[in-house]
């Protein structure tokens, strides 16, 4: 029997989500390809400008967009997962772009700032839920460990969003500028102590266990400590968009293209040759339509890179339905994203 089709409780614990260079490569190695990045663009003088067009294209084209449409492997191109749970898949689409064209007739401010603040609730929610994944995987289930780790993860992520309220107007935002809302200065201040005690204790609970008794978890450690180390760098250490942009699109991205590849090509024991066909063939999709969904952007609402997509065009009238209906992958990717790897899908996994 395989271990992924025995209850939690009878699989013998494992250290690693999908394997040890599979894990390092994509959180250890993320990590590492957006702290060398801001190393490198440091001395260029990058950190005092926007971020360039080589890195919209590398980040937010090919990673950021992208890997939206990855749930289109996990739900819209798998039949069986379709004919599972129809209505909510069918209906998910139709409603964000129904309820994202009613907002938009209210204010483009308020589209884009709720839009903006799903948005970051969907990042904090993914950084947590490789932690809860490791623990599954690991067959942790004690109540002082869930809280350490908990608390650790969720104010690694925190915290910096807190610290960015706290602190507007900065040199760079989430989707537009002003799109977050000020936060009194107290809320930092109340903040700050409990982001450092709570990764103290994981440190301290990390380094007894390893020690001590022989036992840790170094994936879930690596996504801890990378995640508060390029969050905080990203945001707090660095006012700026080139810095944010590399340290918050590549970790978020890259880990979850990762999973949803390895879901959909889970329980086959293939070579790396053998898998090199199918991984450029599912970064080709998902570029394609990455690329597909940015030139509508920029060709019908933005006009800023007429170099890359072409001439605009004279859409300002019909924005109402456009902006909405464009927005409706990365709502949906938003929405599906908090069931699609519930317990009951996750075991094709852990």
């Amino acid at each position: 029997m395989a271990i992924s089709s025995l209850p939690a409780r009878q699989r013998p614990t494992e250290r690693w989500l999908f394997s040890p260079a599979v894990d390092l490569w994509a959180f250890l190695g993320s990590a590492v390809l957006a702290l060398g990045l801001l190393a490198v663009g440091a001395p260029f003088g990058l950190l005092e400008t926007d971020a360039p067009d080589w890195l919209w294209i590398g980040a937010i084209l090919m990673i950021d967009v992208a890997h939206v449409y990855s749930t289109g492997f996990r739900v819209y191109f798998d039949p069986v997962e379709l004919r599972r749970r129809p209505w909510l898949y069918g209906l998910t689409p139709l409603f964000a772009f129904l309820v994202g064209m009613a907002i938009y007739s209210e204010g483009q401010a308020t589209f884009w700032r709720l839009l903006a603040y799903l948005a970051v609730f969907h990042f904090v929610r993914q950084q947590y839920g490789w932690v809860a994944l490791y623990r599954s995987r690991a067959g942790e289930t004690g109540r002082l460990g869930f809280w350490i780790d908990t608390i650790a993860i969720y104010m690694a992520t925190l915290y910096p969003l807190i610290h960015w309220h706290s602190n507007l107007p900065r040199n760079f935002w989430w989707f537009l500028e002003g799109d977050f809302q000020q936060l009194p200065a107290v809320f930092e201040a109340i903040a700050a102590p409990i982001y450092w005690a709570s990764l103290s204790v994981y440190v301290v609970r990390l380094i007894y266990l390893g020690v001590a008794r022989k036992q840790w978890s170094p994936g879930k450690d690596i996504v801890v400590i990378t995640t508060a180390i390029c969050w905080y760098v990203g945001i707090v250490t660095f006012n700026s968009d080139y810095a944010f942009t590399v340290t918050n699109v590549i970790i978020h991205g890259i880990p979850y293209m990762v999973l949803v590849y390895w879901y959909r090509c889970a329980g086959q024991q293939q070579t790396p040759k053998r898998h090199l066909p199918k991984i450029a063939s599912f970064l080709g999709v998902l570029w394609m339509l990455a690329y597909l969904e940015e030139f509508l952007w920029d060709s019908g609402v933005w006009h800023e890179r007429s170099w890359f997509f072409g001439p605009a065009w004279s859409l300002e009238n019909y924005e109402i339905l456009l902006v909405p209906l464009l927005a409706v992958p990365q709502v949906t990717h938003y929405v599906l994203d908090g069931f699609i790897w519930k317990r009951e899908s996750r075991s094709k996994i852990v």
